[in-house]
């Protein structure tokens, strides 16, 4: 069972703790509900570039102090920023905690957003990183696909016209509106005591800034997903990059863990399905796997392959295969069995680790989620059955949810191969 104490402060700001006895140091991080989604397209990738500029100096500490402090703690600092949420984390001894937590505060609620020429352009070295690497980019192609012109569809990294103008003052007032109290989450474990924990926070009140005068703007639910459609981008490309998906499950969904299932049986082991008739038997690509993304009110469940051109329309045959008779039922005892253990087994290694168990809670804080103790956790996987693997992959996958998208060097060739998991693509690419 899994232990964790929770404080609410007087100004809104949440602080949940896990003591480890058995371990010497503290993972820690301050969860910001500020992400990708919270952008309308004229800032889109402000959230992720104000999180390089935490790194840049704050009141108290210059870019190279801040450096140098973690690199004399031997501790770890890093930061990251998703389609909800950004995270600023670190793991420390024990012993330094205090130092830790002083420099990370400034860093999220002082941040001076200094150097910020220099910093545009290590943002659009890491788009244009992105644009080169089409097993990446084909990921964000997708999102556009899947969801279109709603928030979910864009990239975090945003877009490189609006890095190259954005001013101080607007990612001033990104920073103003988002870095408050009520949305924040400070998340540790390890040898950490609570109550010392929430007095060091209350004791770094006085570098929030004051509570905005009016609430943001609160998120743009996607109430309808819009129809499944393609997204090609031609490039000279050896391969193939393409990826299959669709609306998936929102966080809170109960089948969530029957989707984890179906996610592990069809590509997201060794053992899989699409491993197994894809590559080991057939030679057919180097890389073929599926993912699902769960948010607030969906989610996303795709398949990515990425293969020569004359493997292509083989592989999408492959994939409508499998799809269709694990949606008619086809999902076997041992398959199931191997699923249940491959998940247990990743969570129990999981829960060895300090940084997993702080983004556990950070996350399901930030985004206001059931946290389930462990013994919970294993009930739900254990309660799955092949039938509720096979009604979500009929529901989920089915042909006429499926969206494409496809980089490479020929559209007419992507567009004849993903008629095999919707023949309804080609159509609707044309009208």
């Amino acid at each position: 069972m899994q232990d964790y104490e929770l404080t609410t402060l007087a100004d809104g700001e949440r602080v949940i703790t896990e003591r480890l006895d058995r371990v010497r140091s503290v993972a820690i991080g301050f969860w910001v509900g500020s992400g990708s989604r919270d952008e309308d397209e004229g800032r889109a990738g402000v959230s992720h570039f104000l999180e390089h500029l935490l790194f840049k100096g704050t009141r108290s500490y210059s870019a190279q102090e801040i450096a140098e402090t973690f690199d004399g703690l031997g501790g770890e600092l890093n930061a990251v920023t998703t389609r909800e949420y950004t995270v600023v984390y670190a793991r420390v001894m024990d012993e330094h905690l205090e130092t830790a937590l002083d420099v990370m505060s400034d860093m999220v609620y002082a941040p001076t957003l200094a150097d910020l020429d220099s910093e545009r352009e290590v943002v659009l070295e890491e788009i244009a990183m992105v644009e080169d690497a089409p097993q990446d980019l084909v990921h964000d192609l997708l999102g556009r696909a899947v969801f279109g012109d709603h928030p979910l569809g864009r990239p975090v990294l945003g877009r490189a016209e609006v890095i190259e103008s954005v001013t101080r003052r607007v990612l001033l007032a990104q920073h103003r509106s988002r870095y408050v109290a009520p949305s924040t989450v400070v998340a540790a474990a390890g040898n950490i005591d609570h109550d010392q924990l929430v007095g060091l926070i209350r004791g770094h009140a006085a570098k929030k800034a004051p509570q905005p005068s009016r609430s943001p703007r609160p998120r743009a639910l996607l109430v309808e997903p819009p129809s499944a459609g393609t997204v090609f981008q031609r490039k000279d490309t050896e391969q193939y990059h393409v990826c299959i998906g669709a609306p998936g499950l929102a966080r809170d969904d109960d089948r969530r863990f029957a989707l984890s299932i179906l996610d592990s049986i069809l590509g997201g082991s060794a053992s899989s399905r699409l491993f197994q008739e894809i590559r080991e038997k057939r030679g057919l690509a180097y890389n073929v796997y599926t993912f699902a993304s769960l948010f607030a009110e969906t989610g996303e469940l795709g398949i990515y392959v990425g293969t020569r051109e004359d493997n292509l329309e083989r592989c999408l045959e492959i994939t409508a295969q499998e799809i269709d008779d694990l949606a008619a039922g086809g999902a076997k005892e041992v398959e199931l069995r191997r699923a249940k253990e491959s998940m247990k087994g990743r969570i129990m290694l999981s829960m060895e680790s300090t940084s997993s168990r702080v983004n556990r809670l950070g996350k399901s804080i930030v985004t206001d989620s059931e946290l389930l103790d462990l013994d919970e956790i294993l009930g739900h996987i254990e309660a799955v059955e092949a039938d509720d693997v096979g009604g979500l992959a009929a529901e989920l996958l089915a042909p006429e949810r499926l969206s494409a998208a496809g980089i490479g060097p020929t559209e007419a060739l992507f567009q004849k191969a993903v008629e095999h998991v919707n023949p309804g693509l080609l159509e609707a690419a044309a009208a």
